[in-house]
C-alpha cells in the first residue's frame, strides 16, 4: 500500500528524471516556465503539508489509494477538506470514518445494472 508520502516521492523523482533528461538532450527550458513550475511545486507542497496536518495517517492512506483509482474524486475531497480547514470548521484531525462520510457525499450514486437472459 502506497502512502501519500510515497506517491509524492515518486512524483518528485519523476520530475527530477525529466529535468536531467532535458539537460542531457540540450533542451534549454524556458525561464518563465521554470518559474511557473517552481510556483506550482511550492503550492502543491503547501497543499500536501496542510492535508498532512488535518488528516490522520489512515485517512491519508485512504485518500492516496483513491487518488490512484479516481483522481477527480480525490481532488474534490481534498478541496473540501482544505476548504473546511481554511474556514476553521474543523475541530480536530479528520479520521478515516469522517473521510469515508465525505466520500459518500461526493461520490456519485452507483447504478445497479441488472442483466436478464431470455
Amino acid at each position: 500500500m502506497a502512502s501519500q508520502e510515497d506517491v509524492e516521492l515518486a512524483e518528485l523523482r519523476r520530475r527530477r528524471v525529466e529535468q536531467i533528461q532535458q539537460l542531457q538532450t540540450g533542451a534549454m527550458p524556458n525561464p518563465y516556465a521554470a518559474a511557473q513550475q517552481a510556483e506550482m511545486d511550492r503550492r502543491e507542497q503547501e497543499r500536501a503539508e496542510m492535508l498532512r496536518r488535518v488528516l490522520t495517517p489512515e485517512a491519508r492512506e485512504r485518500l492516496g489509494r483513491i487518488r490512484l483509482a479516481k483522481p477527480d474524486i480525490a481532488q474534490a475531497v481534498e478541496q473540501q477538506v482544505l476548504g473546511l480547514a481554511a474556514s476553521g470548521r474543523l475541530r480536530g484531525p479528520i479520521d478515516d470514518a469522517t473521510l469515508r462520510a465525505l466520500l459518500e457525499r461526493i461520490m456519485p450514486e452507483r447504478r445497479d445494472i441488472k442483466i436478464t437472459r431470455r
